[in-house]
This record gives C-alpha cells, sequence and structure tokens, in this order.
C-alpha cells in the first residue's frame, strides 16, 4: 500500500490530512478514548501523532472484499 502520511513527518489533530481521515478534533478525542485511535504522544495539553503511526494505523483499518 502507498503511504498515506510522511513517515518523519508528526501530525497535529488541527492538520487537513488528519482531519480528512480521521475526523474533526473532537471526533479524534472520541477516537482516543475508546482505543480506536492510531498511537499518539500526549505532551501537556498537546497530541501529537507520528507519521509512521499513522501509516501503520491506517494498515490495520484496511479492509478486504472478503470481509466487506
Amino acid at each position: 500500500m502507498a503511504k498515506l502520511f510522511d513517515d518523519a513527518r508528526n501530525y497535529m489533530p488541527d492538520d487537513p490530512e488528519i482531519i480528512e481521515v480521521m475526523g474533526s478534533k473532537e471526533a479524534q478525542a472520541q477516537k482516543r478514548y475508546y482505543g480506536t485511535s492510531p498511537v499518539y504522544y500526549r505532551l501537556g495539553r498537546k497530541i501529537i501523532y507520528r507519521g509512521a503511526d499513522l501509516n501503520a494505523w491506517a494498515e490495520v483499518q484496511k479492509v478486504t472484499p472478503e470481509e466487506a
């Protein structure tokens, strides 16, 4: 699979790429609360997603035709 995110980049919840894939900041907070979000770092009140972790999370979300 082509990588959706740059492995070497850190992403913030308000980055357009993150909002497009994961939804609003509120939707992301719900995913974190329920444990369905990608791995993230919490630095104080700031949330940071690493590109490599986002790509790993996206790969796990893949649905093959047999599963649909």
